[in-house]
């Protein structure tokens, strides 16, 4: 496979490995809701997805980033963060005094690669990664991306008609749209398909007791459709004209044979194999039709409409909900009209990402937030088909993340009436080296907001903390003995110091002297304190 050098990437290629483990410091302002495991993080991406590692790692379905589109317009920051200070200071401390040599494709390349290496071990085995680009950097993108996902776990590339109109180019190209690479984590992630459009469904125009259907044909046709494109699927089909069954078999009363033949004349092939034909046989039609001046037998099937099922989905998306108007429009209907971010993403863009690549339950995961349109696509899709999705954001630019991305979440949560809210984090001192061995000078309350965080996935509010007492989630009450490494011993004498409730307690501390009879007398279970976590 080729692979793709630039100048600073000997520097960049396993920097993800160097970034320590940040705790996140919940800033309960900015947040909306109690006990949400919805996030909005503040702060670097890179230093924020690895601080979501202990927790997320492999758990992430759906990671959705619209990336810097590199096209080196210098008014337009939040878009070219590759010329920001913070990622030029970045840059230089990463790569070096080479840095200042780097031409612009070199700073992106930089920035994008250990990034994208953290984002492939957050997603499941199974999850589905989508970003969107532009022409500028598009091959590029493609080049890393096969290098980190491999090229067999590529997906797809989506066309998205975001400008109909077009956008000038320097080559009197009229731009239409922008473009989504797809890749998935491992063989295991697939594409779910999407809803039927209404178009599609008036598809289904006959109707009988089970239902309305569509009647589609049984021999393959345009590619692959003649006999030595697939040998194993011709084969004749026994049809009884007085009972109207068929069969794979020649039997009595079955005298009618039916075979794949092209409108050429020359051998087909069907569609089903002899397994599914046999299982499905009272779904097939047989009847004759025009062919050459005469008639011959054909086969069909019925397809019923059902409410699940899904279609394909197709890699050039034109419909009007996508145009960059559309999510400029609904932005400013919560923001009292004001344009207060440059070209955001049309929520139905990520509905439909989400959409074809999660259940409802999942997690999905936008690194380059902006202004929140994946917070607001989850919490309306869960309105509209009762799921319980999550969502995970992080936007870097201290001007977008609360005044914007949040902002406007809180915002979508108040007038839609959600239930659902967010926690908004700011990134902590590290809890953990990049050698995933814990600080020396760690402090109770740090590990405790880390152990409380890998429980609940909520954040530890430290003014509900009393003594070992460090908070309670869905009727579960959490402990920690912890003063100086090794020496926080669980023994009989500290149960007088728990609540006197029923509810489970989990106790986290360095060895128990408790016997199994009493733990459980007393509805508790024991835990380790984490010295170390996972190297990622």
């Amino acid at each position: 496979m080729p692979i793709l050098n630039w100048i600073g990437k000997e520097a960049v290629v396993n920097h993800d490995k160097e970034v320590p483990f940040k705790l996140l410091k919940k800033v309960k302002s900015a947040s909306e809701g109690e006990h949400s495991q919805n996030l909005i993080i503040h702060g670097d991406n890179l230093e924020a997805l690895k601080a979501l590692m202990p927790y997320y790692c492999g758990k992430i379905k759906c990671v959705y980033i619209d990336v810097p589109y590199n096209t080196g317009n210098e008014d337009w920051v939040y878009n070219d963060k590759v010329n920001s200070p913070k990622i030029k200071k970045w840059l230089g401390k990463v790569v070096g005094t080479e840095s200042e040599d780097l031409c612009r494709h070199d700073k992106w390349l930089c920035m994008m690669y250990p990034r994208l290496k953290l984002l492939k071990e957050l997603m499941s085995e199974d999850g589905v990664i989508f970003v969107s680009i532009s022409e500028v950097e598009l091959f590029n993108l493609k080049s890393i991306l096969d290098e980190i996902f491999e090229p067999n776990n590529f997906m797809g590339l989506i066309t998205i008609k975001s400008t109909p109109g077009g956008r000038q180019s320097t080559k009197n190209f009229a731009l239409m749209g922008d473009y989504m690479l797809v890749y998935g984590k491992s063989e295991k992630s697939e594409i779910l398909g999407i809803a039927l459009s209404e178009k599609q469904k008036q598809q289904y125009d006959k109707e009988d007791e089970q239902g309305k259907y569509l009647i589609g044909r049984l021999r393959q046709h345009g590619v692959a459709e003649k006999r030595e494109d697939v040998p194993s699927l011709y084969f004749p089909i026994f049809f009884n004209e007085k009972t109207g069954k068929v069969s794979t078999i020649k039997k009595e009363g079955y005298n009618v044979e039916v075979l794949p033949i092209l409108p050429s004349g020359g051998d087909g092939r069907w569609i089903w194999s002899k397994p599914k034909i046999e299982k499905d046989k009272d779904f097939i039609l047989i009847k004759k039709v025009k062919r050459n001046g005469g008639y011959i037998w054909d086969a069909f099937f019925k397809k019923y409409l059902n409410n699940d099922m899904k279609s394909n989905v197709p890699n050039f998306w034109d419909e009007n909900e996508f145009r960059t108007e559309v999510g400029t429009k609904e932005l400013k209907e919560y923001f009292n009209g004001e344009k207060v971010f440059a070209y955001p993403k049309p929520i139905y863009v990520i509905k439909r990402v989400i959409e074809c690549s999660t259940n409802p339950s999942d997690i999905i995961l936008d690194s380059f937030a902006g202004s929140g349109t994946t917070g607001h696509a989850v919490l309306d899709l869960n309105k509209e088909d009762g799921g319980s999705r999550k969502f995970i954001l992080i936007e870097m630019e201290d001007s977008v993340a609360k005044d914007i991305t949040s902002e406007r979440i809180k915002r979508v949560i108040k007038k839609q009436s959600y239930k659902d809210g967010f926690e908004f984090c700011e990134l902590d001192k590290p809890l953990f080296n990049e050698e995933g061995q814990i600080e020396a000078e760690c402090t109770f309350e740090q590990l405790a907001t880390y152990i409380y965080f890998t429980e609940t996935q909520t954040n530890l509010e430290k003014k509900k903390v009393q003594n070992n007492f460090i908070g309670e989630f869905n009727e579960i009450e959490y402990y920690l003995l912890f003063k100086e490494k090794g020496k926080n011993i669980l023994n009989k004498s500290f149960l007088n110091k728990i609540k006197s409730s029923k509810q489970k307690k989990i106790i986290y501390a360095d060895k128990c002297l408790i016997d199994e009879k009493t733990l459980n007398r007393y509805n508790i279970q024991f835990k380790q304190i984490p010295y170390e976590v996972k190297v990622y």
